[in-house]
């Protein structure tokens, strides 16, 4: 029998945040590391934002800090360009610099060509966050779409994203943000105490938390007629007039005990170009731990809600309302949805139905390690597509 050679191939990851903070980066590509790792591919990882960066970038105000650690980000991806040809391939996630024009992308994408481009959100349409708007006309669109014509292979997480990249390059793949599905396990037991209130949930960041208002006149008018919290994990500042609100810091370390105090999860969003690049990241989190979920019928959650099956889809303030107190009043219906949405992330949204994918695109740009078999894997959305009958195509 042939031995495998112990060869392997060095990757560079190009990144926007630190390792393990982000979650369109802890919730895409950094999940797959591990296993990357174990078939032959030695990973590492730089990214612009450093900790102290990081700790503070979505703070208002301090903005001299903030110049002085974006200009030393500038100054650590200029002093990698030595560094970038020596790799067997870069993997860039968003962009290379978080402003400006596509000068660094041009530099790394030259210097070392085998690169595999990954695109969250609807990043080109240059949004930011409140508490650094102005960096909103210090983002550059040419980023983005510099580096969709230059890369081998692109991996999306949304069909209008993967219509957007496709416009520039037609090696996509669309792979969504996905869940670990042996950390998330489900504890729900559908059941209530007499008395107490239903868990009414919602996780996300400070910058979303926005969202969530949108809900402001549907909990109110649900608070009325039932008894009911509202748990918002994101900043911990949250306030909602007229609702029972427990709000929380969100933590990475408690984050999935968190997460399995919620009877009922909300995944409300407005109908915002921006909204279409979301790959339905809160939807996919309830779900996997059972959590009967209710979201807004826009963009992604098409795809990752078969509606009344696994979750619910609703448009109107009406509908929210009905839905919401259909399952606090049906038990039986939390049940339900909550078991067959687990079902649902664990066959096509969780690390072990896509990790494959992920590994047959590095074979492909960067060629399978010496000695090691050439993998090819079938893209998880092109079996689920043809496993239902829900039309995936929406406006960009």
């Amino acid at each position: 029998m042939k031995s495998i050679k112990n060869t392997t191939r060095k990757i560079l990851v190009v990144a926007p945040y630190p390792e393990g903070v982000a979650p369109a980066q802890r919730l895409k590509y950094e999940q797959y590391f591990e296993y990357l790792r174990s078939n032959g591919y030695e990973i590492t990882v730089t990214s612009f934002v450093s900790d102290r960066l990081w700790a503070i970038l979505y703070k208002p105000g301090r903005f001299p800090e903030k110049i002085f650690w974006t200009l030393f980000g500038f100054f650590k991806r200029f002093l990698w360009c030595a560094r970038v040809p020596l790799y067997d391939g870069i993997f860039i996630f968003h962009s290379v610099s978080l402003l400006g024009p596509a000068l660094f992308e041009r530099i790394y994408a030259r210097l070392n060509p085998r690169m595999i481009y990954d695109i969250d959100d609807m990043i080109h349409l240059a949004h930011s966050s409140q508490a650094n708007s102005f960096t909103k006309w210090l983002k550059s669109s040419s980023r983005v779409t510099y580096l969709l014509r230059k890369a081998r292979h692109i991996i999306t997480c949304t069909p209008a994203l993967d219509n957007f990249a496709r416009q520039f390059n037609q090696n996509t793949t669309d792979i969504s943000s996905t869940i670990n599905t042996d950390t998330y396990q489900p504890v729900n037991t559908y059941t209530t105490d007499a008395g107490a209130p239903i868990t009414l949930g919602w996780s996300g960041s400070h910058s979303t938390e926005k969202y969530l208002s949108l809900l402001g006149d549907v909990l109110r008018e649900v608070a009325r007629q039932r008894n009911i919290r509202l748990l918002v994990i994101g900043s911990g500042h949250f306030t909602m007039p007229g609702v029972p609100v427990e709000s929380i810091a969100w933590n990475r370390d408690t984050e999935v005990v968190d997460l399995q105090r919620i009877d009922i999860g909300l995944y409300p969003l407005p109908d915002d170009p921006w909204v279409y690049g979301k790959s339905g990241l809160k939807a996919l989190q309830y779900m996997a731990l059972g959590i009967p979920t209710i979201a807004t019928g826009i963009g992604t959650n098409f795809r990752v809600i078969d509606h009344d099956k696994c979750g619910l889809l609703v448009k109107s303030d009406q509908e929210w309302v009905d839905a919401l107190l259909l399952l606090i009043d049906h038990p039986e219906k939390r049940r339900s949805l909550g078991t067959a949405g687990r079902e649902r992330i664990e066959k096509y949204y969780s690390i072990k139905a896509n990790q494959e994918v992920y590994l047959a695109i590095f074979d492909k740009v960067y060629g399978a390690p010496d000695g090691w078999p050439r993998r090819s894997g079938l893209s998880i959305h092109t079996r689920l597509e043809a496993e239902t009958s829900t039309s995936f195509t929406v406006p960009i």
